[in-house]
């Protein structure tokens, strides 16, 4: 089964999977916004990313609002969770959400510094490593993990 993990927002990626291995990333694709200043998520571009890989399911990261963060930089952030579950619906692709602390606690990431999931998902596949060197690959590292947890969380419920 082809599925992808998705750690959404401008800084966001998504993690392809294939036979339960690690195929492909792509950082999220975004455009610049319509109105003001700066980027948001690009439809097309998630769309023609997805299209081409005859996805089942996408794990898509569960967010939400938090103290301190911007109205408006919240607002950008909400528009691009609602283009993914647009892009995934017209797809008829499965949306599957993974809470944060369900992806950490299932790798151990609890407390522990954002950049250590980069390094574990260095660690689980070094053969990507180009892709997953730079502090600011950390989407992919996310989007890989959360992929990777909600897949064998679905594997765990159906064997049990």
């Amino acid at each position: 089964m082809i599925y992808c993990g998705i750690d959404p927002g401008n800084s966001g990626a998504i993690a392809i999977f294939g036979m339960n291995r690690l195929v492909y990333f792509y950082d999220m694709p975004t455009e610049p916004k319509l109105t003001g200043k700066g980027l948001q998520v690009s439809a097309s571009g998630l769309y023609n990313i997805l299209r081409k890989w005859n996805l089942k399911v996408a794990y898509v990261e569960k967010v939400h609002a938090m103290p301190g963060q911007g109205v408006t930089s919240m607002f950008t952030f909400g528009r691009g969770l609602g283009v993914i579950e647009g892009v995934l619906a017209g797809l008829e692709i499965e949306m599957a959400v993974v809470p944060p602390r369900k992806w950490k606690d299932h790798f151990g990431l609890i407390g522990k510094e954002k950049n250590d999931a980069r390094v574990l998902s260095l660690a689980i596949y070094p053969d990507f490593s180009q892709e997953l060197k730079l502090k600011k690959n950390i989407g992919k590292a996310d989007a890989l993990l959360i992929g990777m947890c909600g897949e064998s969380e679905r594997v765990s419920q159906e064997e049990g």
